[in-house]
């Protein structure tokens, strides 16, 4: 008796106007099986039993909302150093206090100069440098990635600053990259609470290298006049080109500061080249070279710090080259940051930019050196790490700040054990602020100028991986390119929302365009060297079709002819059907011939998914090429010229229409949804439309529409509430009569999983006991066997080395109770035409199209 809920919904679903058995006229839900004189057996039904249940939207709720166990797993996730800290040991601290301080040796030239490159005083590099090491490995997932600042955002950071001061003059530079940090950082923590990390994969790795390398590119020419001490009055900040332009302008203008930079950067590779060289000639050392490279940055600082303080020790006022000049000790700018209305509104057309820099950057190194050392990061924590440093770090000074590649790639070799590594670099950044500050005041700009064009030198992108990008998508150089080009002749910012939008464009495209393939079949053999590989794993002959150099190919091969020895029912057994697209656009060998299903059927694989972007191109192909190769059931459905559409009307006055009797009628379509993840309402309104637009050419018929590897619980029901599922009733006479043909699997029985196991663990012990080959004896039942005795008896005529029957009767006492077991249906008997792969749907298919062709009130 129908529940109150249930007489409740019905009764406004009647008021409404909804009608619940939309797409069901005929109330096939009431009687899935019996309907259309079915050949299914009422009395068979208790044994395929299994009912396939719809998806409730209540359930999609439930499905949704999180429970108890889940929130208490995400809470526990925002700080995945409770993971490690507990098993914390003396091993791992060695790795981390190595890396530790060698990163932190690194990031203290490294930080002041990309300070400058921000417009902003050293200090704040310092700072940055600091706050980012010191709160990341709270939220870490990574071990290898260090969070300061870098030299890209720097760049930006300083573009802002100069955008914003423009026009509001009253802000200063570390006001405005303060705020940008705050507002920066929580939005990004707000991503990263939610769990949206995903929204990094919708950035191409084309995109991110184009923007890598046309960043790279312009940080160098902008570092370029201070490397040589050019004192034209031309701006870095311009377009790369331009920039470039003037600095081979005004080449004259070099000072004294040319022959510190230009050797400084010099000295900087011929280190590393070698140490490189070094580690390659004797590998034993190689960790020492490396630490030697490591240090390098460090050794020509202090370097060109000596000279400059033997240099200017007596003329600071008047220095004979450019020197940083005073760095004050300890947070002096420490506090709360100026959050005015005015300064978020000037920012918020930078924001976009700056998250997405602050982003892919952190995220690509991450996940790169994720894989190198084997362990997987969590993004969406890795935005909250982010977050929350750029969120607090402007409280003692700090900019904005992200992952860079050159410390993570340092750390990464130094034999980092654990994130905790990045306290040991806090301190060490701490101990250069309140004690090292002293020294920075002599540091000459122009070799801080060659660390940061040496340091972006190796975010270019090398010719071989663009001739990679080639070889895998020519499409994808193209984007690489257009990115770089852009940067080149704009600006950062353009260039990022350049490469984004035409990668969008392209993936869009993609979806929309994506084309199906018609599926054709061929029976094949498996071969392993010059033996068939049988279904039972033993080694066949493939008799006539084996010969010629062909017969060791290894291979899946075509089968055409069979052995003279072997029956029609071994060759059935021995092979397979596989379907393949009839364009043959996937590779496969052009000699083989494929077969069409079965005259006027048509297997349809979708090759993108199957949504709203992509339902017209994908349906109008499909229509189009079955009303090419079939023809009407009724010929004469067009009795005069005036019954014909306008877009058919038919061949000119005094000619004769084409002969198309010899194309078949069509029959039944069968949809490979293997590719398909779900569906939306555009995408099924589009299949009822070329389904009535199908029925009404093959009418008086109804094509049978069939499913293949539906996935999705939703993509099911979302077809069975436009009437998919089983046979497309008439409007007249109800269904036809037809055949359902269904999957069927044993459940405790001799041909089970189950018993099949049991059946092996046996024979093996009885073999063991016996002293038998365990290679040779007792064949395995087939999954078709419906019994423990069948499948023995089978086997009993093996080779010399079976065990004799009379020997299995204990060895298989535990398999007996399987016999006999109850067989159910995979898919429900209520969606008859859901399949559980193409073949399956295309006997059923075929199956329907012999009853057609033999019901009288089908042929009138």
């Amino acid at each position: 008796m129908p529940s109150t809920s249930t007489k409740v919904g019905h009764g406004l679903a009647k008021a409404l106007g909804i009608k619940l058995n939309y797409r069901d006229p005929l109330g096939y839900e009431s009687d899935p099986v019996t309907r259309g004189e079915s050949t299914l057996s009422a009395g068979t039904i208790d044994t395929y039993s299994y009912t396939e249940e719809e998806p409730s939207s209540a359930e999609w709720i439930v499905e949704q909302l999180p429970s108890l166990q889940d929130l208490g797993h995400y809470f526990y996730s925002l700080f995945p150093f409770l993971q490690w800290i507990g098993r914390y040991n003396l091993q791992w601290f060695v790795g981390d206090l190595v890396a530790g301080i060698t990163v932190g040796a690194v990031v203290v030239p490294q930080g002041m100069a990309y300070a400058e490159l921000a417009e902003l005083p050293v200090e704040y590099g310092l700072y940055s440098s600091f706050m980012g090491v010191l709160i990341y490995w709270f939220f870490a997932t990574s071990k290898d990635i260090t969070i300061g600042p870098v030299a890209v955002l720097s760049m930006l950071v300083g573009n802002i600053i100069l955008s914003v001061q423009a026009k509001h003059p009253e802000f200063t530079g570390p006001e405005i990259a303060q705020a940008l940090s705050i507002v920066a950082g929580g939005i990004v923590t707000f991503l990263g609470l939610t769990r949206l990390g995903f929204i990094v994969d919708f950035i191409p790795l084309p995109a991110i290298c184009a923007y890598m390398t046309g960043s790279a590119i312009n940080i160098a020419a902008g570092q370029v006049k201070t490397l040589l001490g050019q004192t034209a009055g031309f701006s870095t900040r311009a377009a790369t080109y331009m920039v470039i332009i003037n600095t081979l302008k005004y080449l004259p203008t070099c000072q004294l500061d040319a022959a510190m930079g230009l050797t400084a950067l010099a000295m900087l590779y011929i280190i590393r080249s070698a140490c490189n060289y070094g580690a390659r000639k004797q590998p034993h050392r190689a960790k020492v070279y490396f630490f030697i490279s490591t240090l390098r940055t460090v050794f020509v600082i202090l370097f060109y710090t000596m000279i400059s303080a033997a240099v200017n020790l007596h003329r600071k006022d008047n220095p004979a080259f450019k020197i940083l000049g005073s760095v004050p000790r300890g947070f002096t700018h420490a506090g709360v940051p100026v959050m005015s209305s005015d300064l978020v509104k000037s920012l918020v057309s930078q924001l976009p930019a700056t998250i997405i820099v602050m982003l892919i950057e952190h995220i690509s190194i991450s996940k790169s050196f994720g894989r190198v050392n084997n362990y997987t990061i969590n993004p969406s924590q890795e935005f909250v790490a982010i977050g929350i440093s750029n969120l607090l770090g402007p409280f003692l000074g700090a900019y904005p700040a992200t992952g860079s590649f050159s410390r993570t790639a340092i750390k990464s070799k130094a034999g980092v054990r654990s994130p905790l590594a990045g306290l040991i670099t806090a301190i060490v950044v701490l101990l250069a602020i309140y004690a090292l500050t002293a020294v920075f005041f002599y540091i000459p700009s122009a070799p801080l100028s060659g660390v940061i064009i040496h340091a972006v030198g190796d975010l270019i992108t090398s010719p071989n991986t663009v001739y990679q990008f080639w070889r895998v998508s020519p499409l994808d150089v193209i984007i690489f390119f257009i990115g770089v080009i852009v940067i080149v002749f704009s600006t950062i910012e353009d260039g990022i929302y350049c490469v984004i939008s035409v990668s969008a464009a392209v993936m869009l495209f993609r979806i929309a365009k994506a084309r199906g393939r018609f599926l054709g079949q061929v029976r094949i053999h498996s071969v392993v060297g010059d033996h068939v590989l049988n279904p039972d794993g033993k080694y066949g002959s493939l008799g006539s079709t084996n010969t010629g150099a062909g017969a060791g190919a290894g291979a899946a091969t075509a089968a055409t002819t069979t052995s003279s020895t072997t029956t029609p029912e071994e060759s059935e057994h021995k092979s397979r059907t596989i379907f393949l697209p009839l364009n043959r656009m996937d590779g496969s060998n052009p000699e083989i011939e494929l077969e069409q299903p079965h005259p006027g059927i048509f297997i349809y694989r979708f090759s993108e998914g199957f949504n709203y972007p992509n339902a017209n191109h994908y349906t109008d192909y499909l229509v189009d090429t079955i009303f090419k190769q079939t023809r009407r059931t009724n010929p004469n459905s067009f009795g005069r010229p005036g019954d014909r559409p306008w877009n058919n009307p038919g061949p000119r006055r005094g000619k004769v229409e084409e002969d198309r009797s010899h194309l078949p009628i069509l029959r039944a379509v069968i949809l490979d949804f293997a590719s398909v993840n779900n569906v939306d309402t555009t995408a099924i309104q589009n299949l009822i439309d070329i389904r009535n637009q199908l029925d009404l050419y093959a009418s008086p018929e109804r094509v049978q529409w069939h499913f293949a590897h539906i996935n999705n619980r939703w993509t099911k029901r979302a077809l069975a509430a436009a009437g998919f599922g089983y046979p497309t009733p008439t409007s007249d006479d109800g269904f036809h009569r037809w055949k359902p043909i269904y999957s069927v699997a044993e459940i405790g029985g001799s041909a089970s999983a189950a018993a099949h196991a049991e059946i092996v663990n046996h024979e093996r012990e009885l073999k063991l006991k016996q002293n038998v080959d365990p290679e040779a004896g007792l064949k395995m039942p087939e999954p078709e066997t419906h019994g423990v005795e069948h499948a023995m008896s089978n086997s009993s005529g093996g080779s010399s080395n079976d065990v004799p029957a009379d020997k299995l009767d204990g060895a298989l006492t535990h398999s007996r109770p399987y016999r006999g077991g109850r067989k159910v249906t995979v898919h429900g008997v209520n969606r008859p035409f859901f399949h559980i792969d193409l073949t399956s749907a295309l006997q059923s298919a075929v199956a329907n199209a012999a009853e057609l062709a033999v019901d009288p009130e089908t042929q009138k």
